[in-house]
């Protein structure tokens, strides 16, 4: 059976205190932002510590994994919302300037060894099963937050798969969708967000690889005022893994060579 790469990389409130200096927030403050842009919790929603998870240790708010490196890639980055992030959730100053030492040493602790990390496993699948499935684990908002390019639209669904026209093939994107319909969810495609993660190397290059987002609304499962967990919190968790198992196990050799 094709084990999937769960691949988590919001889901980490920590500031090394080195690192602090830079942050223009008080700490109550900081505290604030890491409430709202915290994939809170997903570290245990899609089962962290099993094999194949791969989880960034630190905050996104410190570096971001999901963005590409060179700003000029970077459509967020228009944002203040780069690998590094310059600006808050309602895009106000979060950090001073760095200078090219101090970015440098945060892309290369945690940036590319994270990336580095992923590629690997990635090949370590391509090698034992000849494919390799990415799940990109994610949660977001009940409402919009002023930095989403998304626009403010109607309720956002519970759930929100996140695909690529190029590494997320027809049956893996329809899969997901009927196991989470069936589980009585509101489901969307590519809204409110979109997209999702391959390595860099092999990205619109290998069709080997297939990844899929999977983003959770977070009143589902917390309060999203408190951070505290909710009383739905262990249904939610059993079902993302009754999904994620149930796409494992979907694969019928429909990627083409």
């Amino acid at each position: 059976m094709l084990r999937s790469i769960r691949h988590i990389p919001h889901s980490s409130t920590e500031i090394p205190a080195q690192y602090r200096e830079p942050f223009l927030l008080s700490d109550a403050g900081l505290e604030r932002e890491l409430l709202r842009m915290t994939d809170s919790y997903t570290d245990e929603l899609f089962g962290g510590d099993a094999e194949g998870a791969h989880v960034f240790p630190v905050s996104r708010l410190l570096v971001d994994v999901e963005r590409f490196e060179n700003d000029e890639e970077e459509v967020m980055a228009a944002r203040g919302m780069g690998a590094l992030y310059t600006r808050t959730h309602e895009l106000q100053s979060l950090r001073r300037d760095l200078i090219p030492e101090e970015r440098e040493e945060l892309l290369s602790r945690y940036y590319r060894p994270h990336h580095a990390k992923l590629e690997a496993m990635v090949e370590d699948s391509l090698e034992r099963f000849g494919q390799a499935l990415v799940i990109d684990c994610h949660s977001f908002p009940s409402r919009r937050l002023p930095y989403e390019i998304a626009a403010e639209g109607d309720t956002r669904p519970e759930i929100c798969i996140g695909t690529d026209s190029f590494h997320t093939p027809e049956w893996l994107r329809d899969a997901a969708v009927e196991c989470f319909a069936k589980a009585g969810f509101t489901v969307r495609i590519d809204t409110p967000f979109s997209g999702a993660l391959t390595p860099a190397k092999h990205y619109r290059q290998d069709k080997r690889i297939c990844s899929l987002m999977i983003e959770v609304r977070r009143d589902l499962y917390m309060d999203e005022e408190t951070g505290e967990k909710s009383a739905r919190f262990s249904g939610v968790r059993k079902i993302l893994e009754t999904v994620i198992q149930r796409l494992e196990d979907e694969n019928k050799g429909e990627i083409p060579a």
